[in-house]
C-alpha cells in the first residue's frame, strides 16, 4: 500500500509540474507581442529597412517578437494597417496624407487608425531608362514600354502623377505593373524601356541592372522641379550623386519625397515608446543592414510627417528633445 501511495503522489507531483509548466508557457505567450511590420519588394529599400528594425526590436525590447513582411509597399500597406492585418509599416508620406485625409484613392475608405512613429529617409523617384531606348525627356516615353511599380504601390502613384503632369497617360504609353526586382529583371532582358521606381538610393534593383548594361536616370530641369512640387508639394528636388550607380557619369536632378513608420493606433504607449526608444538607441545596426539608415536621425525624425503621431512616440520625442 505504501509504495502505491508513493507511486500515486510521485505521478500527482508530475501532473502538478507539468500543469505549471504549461500554465507558465501560456502566460509566457500572452505576454509576448507580436508584431508585423508591412515593407515592399524583396529589391528595395523598405524591406531591409524593416528587416532590420525587426532585428532591433526582437534584440532589445522585451516581449516582443517582430517579423517584417513583404509587400506591394505603401498602399497595400496602407490597406493592410487600415484593416489590422499589420501593426507597423513603412510607407510614403504623401499616400499617408492622402490616407488619413481620404483623399485620392482613398476618397471612399479614410484611415483613422493610423499614427506616425518616425521619418526614416528621402525616397527618391528614379526613371531608369536603358540608354539605347532613345529616352531623354519624360516626353520621349510616348510609345515606350514603361514599368509603373507593383500593384498597390506608391511608386505607381508616383508614375501616375509625373506623368500626367507632363500631359501624358497609361494610355500613351505600353504600361507594365511590375515590382523593383521584376523591373530590373525586364530591363536586363530588354523586355521594357524604362521603369519608375521609388526609393532610397542606391536601390538593389537599379545596381543590378547598372552592372549588367549601360542606364541613364532621367534628369528634371529647375522648372520641371518647381512645377512638380507646386502640384505635389511633397515632391521636393534631390541630386542624385554621379557614381551612385554603375555608369553614372553626372549628377541627375530628379524629385523625392519622405519614407516613414507608422503604427496602428491600437497599440498600446507602451509599447510604441519602447518601439520608437529602440529604433533611435540601435542605429549602428540599422545602417549595417542598409546604408539609407543613416538618414534616421532624431533631429529630423518629424520632417514630413504627415500623419497624427502616436502618443508613445510622442512621448519618447518629449524625453529626448
Amino acid at each position: 500500500m505504501n509504495m502505491l501511495k508513493k507511486k500515486n503522489s510521485l505521478v500527482f507531483l508530475t501532473a502538478v509540474i507539468v500543469f505549471s509548466l504549461l500554465v507558465s508557457g501560456m502566460a509566457a505567450a500572452q505576454d509576448t507581442t507580436f508584431l508585423s511590420i508591412a515593407t515592399g519588394g524583396t529589391s528595395g529599400t523598405y524591406y531591409p529597412i524593416g528587416g532590420a528594425i525587426a532585428k532591433v526590436l526582437n534584440e532589445n525590447v522585451e516581449n516582443i517578437n517582430t517579423s517584417a513582411q513583404s509587400t506591394g509597399a505603401s498602399v497595400t500597406n496602407t490597406r493592410l494597417i487600415y484593416n489590422q492585418q499589420v501593426e507597423l509599416a513603412i510607407l510614403q508620406n504623401d499616400i499617408a496624407s492622402y490616407a488619413v485625409n481620404g483623399q485620392n484613392q482613398f476618397a471612399d475608405s479614410q484611415v483613422n487608425n493610423m499614427r506616425g512613429i518616425a521619418v526614416l529617409y528621402p525616397e527618391v523617384i528614379q526613371i531608369i531608362v536603358r540608354d539605347e531606348a532613345g529616352i531623354e525627356s519624360i516626353k520621349d516615353l510616348k510609345g515606350k514600354s514603361v514599368a509603373v511599380g507593383a500593384p498597390g504601390s506608391g511608386a505607381e502613384a508616383n508614375a501616375s502623377q509625373i506623368l500626367k503632369h507632363f500631359d501624358l497617360t497609361y494610355e500613351d504609353i505600353e504600361e507594365d505593373y511590375l515590382s523593383f526586382g521584376e523591373a530590373a529583371s525586364r530591363l536586363k532582358d530588354r523586355q521594357i524601356d524604362a521603369a519608375f521606381l521609388t526609393a532610397g538610393i542606391p536601390t538593389a534593383a537599379v545596381m543590378d541592372v547598372a552592372a549588367t548594361q549601360d542606364i541613364s536616370l532621367l534628369n528634371f530641369s529647375d522648372s520641371d522641379i518647381e512645377s512638380l512640387n507646386e502640384a505635389y508639394p511633397y515632391l521636393t528636388g534631390v541630386t542624385v550623386p554621379a557614381g551612385t550607380y554603375n555608369g553614372l557619369e553626372k549628377d541627375v536632378q530628379t524629385v523625392a519625397l519622405k519614407a516613414i513608420l507608422v503604427a496602428d493606433a491600437a497599440l498600446s504607449e507602451d509599447v510604441v515608446y519602447n518601439i520608437t526608444k529602440a529604433i533611435f538607441e540601435n542605429r549602428d545596426t540599422l545602417i549595417a543592414a542598409h546604408d539609407r539608415a543613416r538618414d534616421i536621425k532624431l533631429e529630423s525624425a518629424l520632417d514630413g510627417m504627415t500623419v497624427e503621431l502616436h502618443p508613445g512616440a510622442q512621448k519618447y520625442y518629449n524625453e529626448v528633445k
